[in-house]
């Protein structure tokens, strides 16, 4: 029989890290997900410094057509200071692109704003 697993009080060696980071990949045609990475940050600046590392490694095995958005991205102060500004507020930013057969999502949040 399957029972709920046990909420276990935090660990006081393990630092809490409240911001969850995600990329992954959706094939079209796919019913599921790939996984590209994720990372728990401590704070929203280090979160979209996963964001801003694990984009350049994403746009780095797409041709250059399609790592284009992702590039301009990579380049776009404002908008870092805009996703900055949505994670110190409490709310996640998520930044997709893609090529002809896949979308790229990478998401950063507060681990309580999304599940």
């Amino acid at each position: 029989m399957l029972r709920p697993p046990r909420h276990r009080a935090a660990d006081a060696r393990r630092p809490f890290l409240p911001y969850r980071c995600r990329a992954a990949a959706y094939p079209l045609h796919e019913v599921g997900a790939i996984p590209l990475g994720a990372h728990d940050a401590a704070s929203p600046r280090l979160a979209l410094r996963w964001l801003q590392e694990r984009t350049r490694h994403v746009a780095d095995q797409l041709d250059a057509p399609h790592a284009q958005p992702a590039l301009c991205w990579l380049t776009d102060e404002a908008e870092h200071e805009r996703a900055l500004a949505y994670l110190t507020a409490g709310t996640g930013y998520q930044l997709t692109f893609h090529d002809e057969n896949t979308r790229y999502v990478l998401v950063a949040h507060p681990t309580g704003a999304m599940p």
